[in-house]
């Protein structure tokens, strides 16, 4: 599995701030019954390693973990299992060190340079982000105006109702969202009826 094929999963990644690891599995069965298999878990919680460990085991879920800082924390998420690897940034240390480990990787840009320093080290998938905060959808059609071959995951700011307009982007294969899943004790039948809304945002 390459990045293309995690960015292809569903139009919607959702991002996940999980504070409990007995809310790993409910979270993840209700997301992938709805249609949404492409799972970040950001590594902002003590429990997210634990987290990707259970998520892991749901049938259908292709776990990956957000937030990773640098090759430690690559490393560290590889062994709990998670299968792709999103950064908030990227430097050629962890850019280097996604690459050597082989596994999908979506580094974080918010400018031309940043692109170009993805470019250098042979990326071409990236996450534009904060999205919204970076100037919205304006800023990414001028920013992915130069860079033909590249593709985008915006996240930051994005809700299901903004959403679609962002997926109309050519250059965008998906977005990701914190809105599929609420804080706290897990709603499993929301969940799923939050996840088969967002799955169907581009059909």
């Amino acid at each position: 599995m390459n990045i293309d094929d995690v960015m292809e999963l569903a139009p919607v990644v959702p991002v996940l701030v999980v504070e409990d690891v007995a809310h790993a599995r409910p979270i993840a069965e209700a997301l992938v019954a709805g249609g949404l298999r492409a799972l970040e878990v950001t590594l902002r919680t003590p429990a997210a390693l634990d987290v990707i460990r259970e998520m892991a085991k749901v049938e259908g879920a292709v776990v990956g973990a957000g937030t990773v800082l640098n090759a430690d924390q690559l490393e560290q998420a590889v062994d709990a299992g998670a299968r792709f690897i999103v950064s908030p940034g990227l430097t050629k240390a962890l850019g280097r060190a996604a690459i050597t480990s082989g596994i999908p990787f979506l580094p974080g840009i918010a400018t031309s340079a940043d692109i170009m320093r993805g470019l250098d080290l042979g990326l071409t998938r990236f996450k534009f982000f904060p999205a919204e905060a970076n100037g919205g959808i304006p800023a990414l059609k001028a920013l992915a105006a130069p860079f033909h071959t590249v593709r985008f995951c915006p996240t930051g700011g994005i809700t299901e109702k903004t959403a679609p307009d962002w997926l109309a982007i050519p250059a965008v294969k998906c977005v990701g969202g914190s809105w599929v899943v609420g804080k706290g004790e897990p709603d499993r039948a929301a969940i799923e009826a939050a996840a088969r809304a967002a799955s169907a945002l581009r059909g």
